[in-house]
């Protein structure tokens, strides 16, 4: 999984009053828990926007003072009017441990039931997966060339043994469905084979 670098630096006092002093200077108050104990720190805005505003999902690398630490963006907080990052926690990351995440889904192909008139339905476009942080895919591809009209991907035909689906067996990831212009083609054939 590609990983994003952030620099910051750690927080001392961590109150109101500091906080709303950060924020006034462009930057974000942040936790990463996980560890031993809950490390504060803040990072300018900026430098969450290629973790943030992205459909993709990213590890973070986080440098503090000379330490690095492996985490994964866990919550973030916006302000209600302006939509500026209010704050963020991260969760770290160990090679042992296995982590949780919603890892996007990417279709692949062109499906035959499309092709004669049907409507490709994207259901889920994340997928929660439990993995050890080496095992976490970019993304999972979906292959839906065989799909026909009326078929359904189900998170089944999705499964690899580097991670674990947290879905239940009967989940539909993406489905063909009979279009309107598909089922005005169909009448239209029946009346000519009728006459």
């Amino acid at each position: 999984m590609k990983s994003i670098t952030i620099n910051g630096s750690q927080r001392e006092s961590v109150g109101k009053v500091a906080t709303k002093a950060l924020r006034n200077a462009g930057k974000v108050p942040c936790v990463l828990y996980g560890g031993d104990k809950p490390v504060h720190f803040s990072a300018d805005e900026k430098a969450f926007k290629n973790l943030v505003y992205t459909p993709n999902v990213y590890t973070a690398k986080i440098e503090l003072d000379g330490q690095t630490y492996d985490a994964v963006l866990q919550d973030i907080q916006f302000h209600p009017v302006s939509d500026k990052i209010l704050h963020i926690d991260f969760y770290q990351l160990f090679e042992d441990k296995e982590i949780t995440m919603n890892i996007p889904v990417r279709l692949v192909g062109n499906a035959k039931g499309v092709m004669v008139g049907g409507a490709l339905r994207h259901n889920l476009r994340k997928l929660r997966v439990k993995a050890l942080p080496a095992n976490l895919p970019d993304f999972i591809e979906a292959d839906i060339t065989e799909l026909q009209i009326g078929n359904k991907l189900y998170v089944t035909e999705l499964r690899n043994d580097n991670y674990t689906l947290l879905h239940p067996d009967n989940t539909v990831v993406a489905q063909v469905r009979m279009s309107r212009n598909a089922m005005a083609n169909a009448a239209a054939a029946e009346e000519a084979e009728a006459e």
